[in-house]
């Protein structure tokens, strides 16, 4: 009894963590947070669990209860969505990253971000200036005048 309070627990605090992972938008890495979240409750269910400590008669007696009890076929259902789960993630996580690019490590993907991000450096004051023109703002000026008149305005 208390083994599967314990594990309905971790499961429900895992499917926790995989709500907030998808709240950030990481839904692969979610899937497989939510499948490794159901593992511990599919294993009680299936009494699988209490197997691992325990030979001989319990083994015979898990697998009377195995044809008998649906709450043990119930948790086989849930280890199995687990794997699905498990496997949907991984399949997911890697047509997240060829879609963006691909290869490269995490750090060299957040450095080409920030490059990115940063906007290009200016040119030197005197160096896009064009003949006749005398400051750089009238460049700018000039430029909205012209689509102006261009439409009529």
């Amino acid at each position: 009894m208390l083994t599967t309070t314990v594990c309905a627990a971790l499961s429900a605090a895992g499917l926790a963590v995989a709500f907030l992972t998808a709240y950030r938008r990481r839904f692969a890495a979610a899937t497989r947070i939510a499948a490794l979240a159901l593992v511990p409750v599919g294993l009680a269910m299936s009494g699988l669990l209490g197997l691992f400590g325990e030979v001989g008669g319990a083994v015979a007696a898990w697998a009377s209860d195995l044809v008998l009890e649906p709450t043990v076929w119930a948790g086989f259902g849930v280890l199995a969505a687990a794997v699905v789960l498990f496997v949907a993630g991984g399949a997911a996580a890697r047509r997240t990253r060829s879609r963006a690019g691909g290869g490269g490590s995490r750090r060299e993907r957040r450095a080409a971000e920030r490059d990115a991000a940063q906007p290009a450096a200016k040119p030197a004051l005197g160096a896009e200036r064009k003949p006749g023109r005398t400051a750089a703002g009238e460049d700018d000026f000039s430029d909205i005048e012209a689509i102006l008149r261009k439409h009529g305005i």
